[in-house]
């Protein structure tokens, strides 16, 4: 695939060796019937493991992948920003790199991206343990309550968007948990679609209490902060630009 794709698909990776050749193989079997071409534009984060011997094993055997490699971890808002400025495609959308969005629901929001400029993925039916689960709904109340959002599931990795638009918003570390958010203070629509959750099967999970709860509080309150301050004006009139 070397012509300009209609979709690249973004998956941060961390230690993550055990899923990279799995996940490439399950994205060429679900997408025999979608009308778009395509690429994967891995972005490593740091890995310590064969993470980015793997990517390169999966970029000589594909031309459709592509890959991004950090000098050092610096977090998934990070890797979701240099993923969408190496992406070449008008759409993009993120995977999240243990195996546990399946690829098979990239044709549903792509669906409902023809109605929004940001579509997130809603894992009504969780895999996770009921311990992941519960702290995922309060961070969410939460999260919506103190930024008027409604949105189900602002963690869900797997999201469609405008890869102009991404681009166009200021963001800082932390800032993935907000995407809906801060494309809603842009006066840009958000869309939600169920899809489907799996177990880890491969790897360790990344995140802890501490960066669920702490860092996205601190967060929270440095994106209400972005919205009493952004500039809002109209014009009245103003002379043409030839």
């Amino acid at each position: 695939m070397t012509s300009i794709p209609d979709l690249s698909i973004i998956i941060p990776v961390m230690d993550e060796e055990a899923n990279i050749a799995p996940m490439v193989d399950e994205i060429v079997s679900v997408s025999t019937d979608w009308p778009w071409k395509w690429e994967i534009v891995f972005v490593d984060d740091g890995s310590t493991d064969r993470t980015w011997e793997r990517i390169t094993q999966a970029r000589e055997s594909l031309d459709a992948v592509r890959a991004v490699r950090f000098e050092r971890n610096c977090g998934q808002t990070a890797a979701i920003q240099a993923g969408t400025c190496h992406a070449r495609a008008v759409v993009c959308v993120t995977l999240d790199g243990d195996c546990q969005n399946d690829p098979a629901d990239i044709a549903k929001l792509m669906e409902a991206k023809q109605r929004a400029d940001i579509v997130m993925g809603w894992r009504k039916r969780r895999a996770d343990n009921a311990w992941r689960h519960i702290q995922s709904r309060i961070a969410n109340g939460f999260r919506n309550a103190l930024t008027s959002e409604s949105v189900h599931d602002i963690g869900c990795a797997i999201k469609a968007y405008d890869r102009e638009k991404m681009l166009a918003l200021p963001l800082f570390e932390g800032m993935h948990r907000f995407f809906p958010t801060l494309f809603r203070y842009r006066g840009w629509t958000v869309a939600e679609v169920e899809v489907n959750h799996r177990p880890r099967t491969r790897g360790q999970t990344k995140y802890g209490m501490l960066n669920r709860v702490f860092r996205a509080l601190r967060d929270l309150f440095a994106v209400r902060w972005m919205r009493w301050r952004m500039i809002k004006y109209s014009l009245r009139d103003a002379d043409t630009i030839d």
